[in-house]
């Protein structure tokens, strides 16, 4: 089977009716390698590209590839490596965008594979880094250190312009001491996280991002990959099941939005997403929460992409107060809780839930509000609130000129 090439014509309607259609092929024994290539008008519309083996699902690149190449040993980013099965294989199409009047779709599958597979860049520590978010040593209960991070950012693996090791060297310019790595619908990337922290001495999160045309949400943990095309609250349950802490994503963000109708929300929700810290007057999130789950973690995310976007990960910083900077204890943090957000830097102020306390930090001048509006003046550049003079949470510090500061529970 040295080339197969399938010819199809989709349309509006073919979205409409199925937006995952599947163009099954099959691998002869002994099959060293195979290359996929997605060929049509992408003026016209957005077709994702992805893949299924006999054992199961093997990687996706949405609409970031027009190719992939899986081998035994390495694949294209986004694509796991390992024994090609004989059997019936598929390539996974995604309808995100087409027109009314059909579009000509070219699919060829090419085994042995053509085009080469570039290598993971070694990792490289940065020339300057920042230094950790935890040497600030801000207060904590007996036992817990608050870890600052990033919870939402891409690589090569999905849609981000930069290598996984190039990611998490900017990670330590910014002074993170963890950051989760969100691939589009693919865990392809899991395994090469651990050996990549040691050598940058970064706490790496294995999460994915289930990406739909209806919403977004991350699951956090090495649960394994999570089917996105089956109805969203099957999904959740699935990750959840799994032991994966599941968050949704900027749920006010454009076409982006979270428009699922699910019988009960997840457990966290990315409150500050980089669309709204580039907007730091505007109050949407807090219109929002009054629908949302009232005990839900809150989480932010820069949604880290490529450099183009003038921002490093990290923007906004996420802290996390763990017993240490494991993964397994930033996960069990997360889950239980202990999080607040802020601007990033080693200055910035910051307003953290301590006991029965909130506690502001470098908010001279700020004001507090909790979530029914009340306000106070932060004094002082430590301040500590008993939490039944505060109010109401989640709480938030915002500068006089109405600018946000921080947030907490």
């Amino acid at each position: 089977m040295p080339r197969t090439v399938h010819r199809l014509r989709l349309g509006l309607a073919d979205l409409i009716a199925t937006p995952y259609p599947t163009v099954p092929f099959d691998l002869p024994p002994g099959a060293d390698t195979v290359e996929v290539r997605l060929a049509y008008d992408t003026e016209a519309g957005v077709i994702d590209l992805g893949c299924e083996g006999p054992a199961g699902w093997r990687g996706w690149s949405g609409g970031a590839r027009d190719r992939f190449v899986i081998g035994p040993t390495v694949a294209t980013p986004g694509y796991l490596p390992g024994e090609l099965e004989p059997g019936e294989w598929s390539v996974q199409l995604g309808l995100y965008r087409l027109p009314a009047d059909p579009i000509e779709v070219t699919v060829t599958v090419i085994s042995p594979a053509e085009s080469p597979i570039d290598p993971e860049p070694a990792p490289m520590p940065p020339s300057e880094a920042a230094p950790w978010g935890s040497t600030r040593l801000l207060p904590a209960e007996p036992g817990l250190t608050w870890y600052a991070g990033d919870l939402h950012a891409h690589s090569t693996h999905s849609d981000g312009e930069q290598s996984l090791a190039e990611l998490a060297a900017l990670a330590v310019t910014a002074g993170l001491d963890f950051l989760a790595v969100t691939e589009h619908n693919t865990v392809s990337h899991h395994g090469l996280l651990p050996d990549l922290g040691a050598a940058l001495d970064l706490t790496l999160l294995p999460g994915q991002e289930v990406t739909t045309a209806r919403g977004h949400a991350n699951v956090f943990g090495d649960v394994g990959w999570i089917d996105f095309r089956r109805p969203a609250d099957e999904w959740i349950a699935d990750a959840q099941a799994r032991g994966g802490l599941v968050s949704i994503n900027h749920p006010l963000e454009g076409e982006w939005a979270w428009q699922h109708r699910v019988p009960s929300l997840p457990q966290a929700v990315e409150l500050w997403h980089i669309t709204w810290f580039r907007d730091l007057r505007s109050t949407e999130p807090w219109g929002l929460w009054p629908t949302w789950r009232q005990d839900a973690v809150l989480l932010g995310g820069s949604d880290y992409h490529n450099p183009d976007h003038g921002y490093l990960p990290g923007t906004p910083t996420t802290w996390v107060a763990a017993e240490s900077a494991a993964p397994e204890a930033i996960l069990a943090g997360m889950a239980a809780g202990r999080t607040a957000i802020s601007h990033p830097g080693p200055d910035s102020a910051v307003l953290l839930r301590v006991g029965e306390e909130l506690v502001a930090i470098g908010a001279e001048g700020a004001v507090l509000t909790d979530i029914d509006g009340r306000q106070q003046l932060v004094t002082g550049d430590l301040a500590r609130i008993p939490r039944e003079r505060a109010g109401r949470g989640p709480f938030r510090l915002t500068a006089p000129d109405r600018r946000l500061l921080a947030i907490s529970p």
